[in-house]
C-alpha cells in the first residue's frame, strides 16, 4: 500500500566515537577578530548580533559515522537548522569518495566496484571531510574578486569582543582568529591540520564552516546575493535555508535557482537583473515544495534550472517539503549516457541516518498515470524525483521506511 503525502522518514543518529587524536596543534598566528567584524559577521549570518545564534550552530560538529558500519560515508547530525549546510557538504563528501578519489581505467571504468568507495576507512573519512570543506570554501572565494582568495576563522581561548548591548557573546565568534589563503593547496593543508576543531564533540564545526564560506564570499557580497529577498543568510526554518545550500553549491547565496540572469520588471519599473546559477554545478539541487509555504517565506518559489537539475556528476542536494538530503548514483556517466539513464538505481541519504535505495525507470510505460501535483498516492520523495524525471516509474528497493519526522 502506498503512503500518503504526509509520509516522511524516521531518522536515527548514531554518533561515531571520535578517534583518539594525536597532536592537536594550538591555533597560532592569524588576525584576531574586532568588534566591528564580529557584529558584521553575526548580522550577515543570523540577522542580529545582540542575541546569540540558535544553539545548534554552537553545538553541531562535523562528525562522520563509524567507518566499520554501514553508511560510513555519511555525516551524522540531529535534525536542526544546520541540515541545509551539512547536506551540501555531504554531497561533496560523496563526490570526493565516489568520483574525485576513484582511479579510472583507460576506458573510463572504475578499477573497483563503485560501492566499495562508500565504505571508507577512518583516514579516508577524514580526507574526504577536509577536501570537501576546502572545495566549498574555495568556491565561495573564487567569484568574489579577480584573484581567488579565501578566509577561515578558528576559535582560540581569548575573547576579543566583550559582552555589550550591541554584541551578545556566543562563546565562539568573539574568540576567532582569521587566516587568509590564496591557493587551494595551502587551504587544504591548513584544514587538514586543524580538522579536529571542526570535529570536536559538541563543537562548532558547522558554524566554523558557515563563517568560512561567508568570509570567503564577503559579507557585502552575501547581502547583494540575497537581493533584498532576505536580509540575512540563515533562516528560521527547521532544517535551514536554501540560500545556505546555494552558497556552498555555487559560491553565491542566490535565492534564484534559474539559469543565468533574468531581467524582471513591469511597465512602471525598470527591468532589474536577477542573478541565478551562472554555470553548471558539479553537484545539483532538486526542490519540491509541497504545500509548505513556510519554506519560501519572503521569497517566491523557485524551481531549479538545468544547471542544477543536470549537474556535472549524478549527485543532488534535495529539499523536499523543507527536509534536506542527498540523492546520488554511483555511475559517473549517468547524465551523459542516454542508455544509462533509462533505468538505474539511486540512493537517498540524510544526515539523520535515513538511507533508502530506489529504482528509477524512465522508459515509456503504458500503465503509468502522469503524476499530478495533488497526487496523494505518491510520497514526497517520489514527487521530488519526478521534478527531474517527470514520467519515471519509481520502485522502492526493500522495505519502505516507516512514517516519522512528518513535515505536516
Amino acid at each position: 500500500m502506498k503512503l500518503i503525502s504526509s509520509y516522511w522518514f524516521a531518522e536515527r543518529v548514531l554518533y561515531a566515537r571520535n578517534r583518539q587524536p594525536g597532536a592537536r596543534p594550538a591555533v597560532v598566528g592569524g588576525t584576531p577578530i574586532t568588534e566591528e567584524l564580529a557584529i558584521e559577521l553575526r548580522v550577515t549570518a543570523f540577522g542580529t548580533s545582540s542575541c546569540p545564534p540558535r544553539g545548534e550552530w554552537i553545538h553541531t560538529p562535523l562528525v562522520m559515522r563509524p567507518s566499520d558500519q554501514p553508511l560510513g560515508y555519511g555525516l551524522a547530525a540531529q535534525r536542526n537548522g544546520t541540515r541545509s549546510l551539512l547536506s551540501a557538504l555531504q554531497a561533496h563528501i560523496i563526490k570526493w569518495l565516489l568520483f574525485d578519489s576513484r582511479p579510472m581505467t583507460k576506458d573510463n571504468k572504475s578499477a573497483e566496484p563503485p560501492e566499495s568507495y562508500l565504505r571508507p576507512s577512518e583516514d579516508r573519512q577524514e580526507e574526504a571531510l577536509w577536501r570537501a570543506c576546502s572545495e566549498v570554501i574555495w568556491r565561495c572565494g573564487e567569484g568574489s574578486q579577480t584573484e581567488a582568495k579565501v578566509m577561515v576563522a578558528l576559535p582560540t581561548t581569548t575573547a576579543y569582543v566583550q559582552h555589550s548591548a550591541q554584541y551578545y557573546q556566543d562563546g565562539i565568534t568573539e574568540m576567532l582568529h582569521f587566516f587568509e589563503f590564496k591557493s587551494l593547496e595551502d587551504l587544504q593543508i591548513f584544514l587538514k591540520r586543524y580538522l579536529y576543531l571542526f570535529q570536536s564533540e559538541d563543537g562548532s564545526g558547522s558554524l566554523l564552516l558557515l563563517y568560512a564560506c561567508i568570509l570567503s564570499r564577503g559579507c557585502d557580497n552575501v547581502k547583494k546575493d540575497l537581493d533584498g529577498k532576505l536580509t540575512y543568510l540563515v533562516s528560521t526554518q527547521v532544517e535551514g535555508s536554501l540560500n545556505v545550500t546555494t552558497l556552498l553549491l555555487t559560491g553565491r547565496a542566490t535565492p534564484y535557482l534559474h539559469n543565468g540572469v533574468q531581467y524582471v520588471g513591469d511597465e512602471d519599473h525598470y527591468a532589474m537583473p536577477q542573478f541565478g546559477v551562472l554555470s553548471r554545478s558539479s553537484v545539483g539541487l532538486l526542490v519540491w515544495y509541497g504545500n509548505d509555504d513556510g519554506i519560501t517565506k519572503n521569497i517566491s518559489k523557485q524551481n531549479p534550472g538545468s544547471r542544477l537539475k543536470t549537474p556535472a556528476l549524478p549527485i543532488w542536494v534535495t529539499c523536499c517539503s523543507g527536509h534536506y538530503g542527498v540523492l546520488f548514483n554511483t555511475n559517473r556517466e549517468l547524465l551523459r549516457n542516454y542508455h544509462a539513464e533509462r533505468r538505474f538505481d539511486i540512493h537517498y541519504y540524510t544526515c539523520g541516518g535515513c538511507h533508502v535505495l530506489l529504482n528509477v525507470d524512465t522508459r515509456a510505460h503504458e500503465d503509468l498515470v502522469p503524476l499530478r501535483n495533488d497526487d496523494i498516492t505518491a510520497t514526497p520523495l517520489e514527487k521530488l524525483i519526478h521534478t527531474k524525471w517527470q514520467e519515471a516509474k519509481i520502485t522502492w528497493s526493500g522495505a519502505v521506511p516507516f512514517a516519522g519526522d512528518s513535515p505536516n
